[in-house]
């Protein structure tokens, strides 16, 4: 029998905190789910970075230019890179590896490298994750580590969590799998649940889901919640995120 812990926000991560465990980071609008549909949509390879300046020196280091820069600070686009929006994206990443640059999603993966595995999740490859997961971890402790926003709470990220431990406990009463949760990981789950029937309006009311809105983004926030439209393994080994062929 596994535990089931949860992070409200990457400030929270720490060395201590990750190790022995299995790390599933969530930054629902947009960073994770960007990066389901970036590899479903074939992307290569991604690369996760701290800050822009770290995108443009790894941009300088490669040797072939089967690369794109993509990023946003603070919600806004990064001058020369493309939009981290998952629509603006699905034709440009194709066979390209990608360097990729976000406020708070990609930090998070990153600092959760002293975990014993780092995953990127969304509700657009939850399922196929959650198989995985109980198929290779089934007695290992697992962290969710929600991004939130510079270190804020995100609404999005623990309604995410919470739906990731819906899909996760579903799927093991098919393998007869069972979790222990704390109370965090408790909190998401039954956040999710209770507001599961009003999802994508609780979504668009959200600060960054209430952007995305008034840019005229909104249908981003439906795509999102399409649950297992990209079923994806991304999996951090390194500096990068791969595929796991499941």
């Amino acid at each position: 029998m596994g535990m089931i812990d949860l992070l409200l926000k990457k400030e929270e991560i720490t060395d201590d905190k990750m190790q022995n465990h299995v790390a599933i980071v969530f930054d629902i609008l947009l960073a994770t789910s960007t990066v389901s549909s970036m590899f479903y949509n074939g992307a290569k390879s991604i690369m996760p970075v701290l800050d822009g300046d770290e995108a443009l020196q790894r941009g300088r280091e490669q040797t072939s230019d089967d690369f794109i820069l993509v990023g946003e600070y603070l919600g806004a686009t990064i001058e020369g890179f493309h939009e981290p929006i998952p629509s603006l994206l699905k034709n440009k990443v194709k066979d390209k590896r990608i360097i990729f640059s976000t406020t708070n999603g990609t930090v998070a993966l990153k600092n959760s490298n002293a975990a014993d595995a780092v995953y990127a999740a969304s509700m657009l490859n939850e399922e196929i994750l959650a198989k995985y997961l109980l198929e290779n971890y089934s007695s290992q402790p697992l962290m969710l580590v929600c991004s939130g926003s510079s270190n804020q709470f995100n609404l999005e990220d623990l309604y995410g969590a919470g739906s990731f431990i819906d899909t996760l406990f579903r799927v093991g009463e098919e393998h007869g799998s069972r979790w222990n949760m704390t109370d965090a990981a408790v909190a998401a789950l039954h956040f999710y649940k209770g507001n599961q029937a009003n999802g994508e309006r609780l979504l668009k009311a959200s600060r960054v889901g209430g952007n995305l809105v008034n840019k005229g983004l909104g249908d981003e926030v439906a795509y999102i919640m399409r649950k297992n439209a990209c079923p994806v393994i991304p999996k951090l080994n390194g500096d990068l995120l791969t595929l796991v062929q499941s």
